[in-house]
């Protein structure tokens, strides 16, 4: 005899019912997420919910059609439920913690703050990863940035900048500036369990400041200088840039004071239209290309032990002169997915 099935799965027999639990959470832990797993198996959310908690606090025995008796559940499907919808929909500032991301520590203590249940790293990982979460780098943007002129930048101001380019036969750059020192450092090292690692630093601090500039073809430009990087120090940039130039150049940078100097306008304005600048949104650095270059540039020089200026100078024109023999990477900065828009 054949059963009906309900929204629930309380009607289906006991082996088709173990086995829908058993394909279920398959899918959800190759990424599917729980809506999606329920409307495929024909029953609501809170069962499939139900179906994860069972497996995360027993494992595939939980998943029988008569489940073993152990334990009592750590985490319920209520529980699974609201976490996944915690994490989604709201920061960890909304929870009044002092950290912005969702880490695996917080996530733990805030299952022991709402639910009073501990919980370790481990198992905060399988569940997370069984909700359909994983670990990525987050997008930061400024709390100031505003949404409307980032989309009119997208859709409108920057598509009539490329078609102006094309029409005059010129070449658009994103340009930059930024400044490394001495005692940063990036990444991560494998250490034993239990023991923090130390990175050795020299007790010496000392800083380079670099300007370059990227353009969707491939080409990269750059200019490293010691010293605050002035409105005289980006007009000598600009000079550099224009060398060799037979066709118009376009210049994308954000708005910074010395970009906007009356000694940078009055360089433009003595090229006659060979030479334009272009200004991105407020706040909006993330849509600049040329960032990709000081997250390569960084890397590279980090993970060295730099006892000298002249030695952090070296490492960091090596780095960005790898940057400048690799067209193709500086084509894959345009991909990334902020910056697309402005690819090809």
């Amino acid at each position: 005899m054949k059963c009906k099935r309900s929204s629930d799965g309380r009607s289906i027999d006991h082996h088709s019912l173990q086995v829908m639990r058993q394909q279920a959470i398959k899918a959800m832990r190759e990424g599917q997420p729980a809506a999606s797993v329920a409307a495929a198996f024909g029953v609501n959310v809170r069962s499939v919910h139900r179906w994860l908690a069972d497996f995360v606090n027993g494992g595939q025995n939980a998943l029988l059609a008569k489940p073993i008796p152990g334990r009592p559940p750590k985490v319920s499907a209520d529980e699974m439920r609201w976490l996944a919808q915690t994490v989604r929909d709201h920061s960890p500032l909304q929870y009044r913690f002092q950290f912005g991301l969702w880490t695996l520590s917080l996530i733990a203590e805030l299952i022991r703050r709402e639910f009073g249940k501990k919980l370790s790293l481990a198992s905060v990982s399988r569940i997370m990863k069984l909700l359909g979460f994983s670990a990525q780098k987050p997008l930061y943007q400024a709390w100031q940035q505003d949404a409307a002129l980032v989309h009119q930048w997208e859709q409108e101001t920057y598509p009539a900048i490329r078609a102006e380019a094309r029409a005059a036969g010129a070449t658009i750059y994103f340009a930059d500036e930024s400044g490394i020192r001495s005692d940063y450092h990036t990444g991560s090292t494998w250490a034993p369990r239990g023991q923090t690692p130390v990175v050795q630093v020299t007790g010496r601090r000392f800083s380079l400041n670099m300007i370059s500039a990227v353009s969707p073809r491939g080409d990269f430009r750059f200019m490293v200088h010691e010293g605050s990087v002035t409105s005289q120090v980006f007009r000598e940039f600009l000079k550099r840039l224009m060398i060799g130039a037979e066709q118009p150049v376009f210049v994308v940078v954000d708005g910074h004071p010395i970009h906007k100097a009356k000694l940078i306008k009055n360089y433009v304005d003595s090229l006659n239209g060979q030479l334009k600048l272009f200004f991105l949104p407020p706040y909006s650095p993330q849509l600049n290309p040329d960032e990709q270059v000081w997250a390569h540039v960084k890397r590279q020089v980090s993970r060295q032990l730099v006892q000298s200026k002249d030695e952090m100078k070296r490492l960091a024109i090596g780095a960005l002169r790898r940057i400048q023999r690799l067209p193709e990477l500086v084509k894959s900065f345009f991909r990334q997915p902020e910056c697309k828009y402005a690819a090809g």
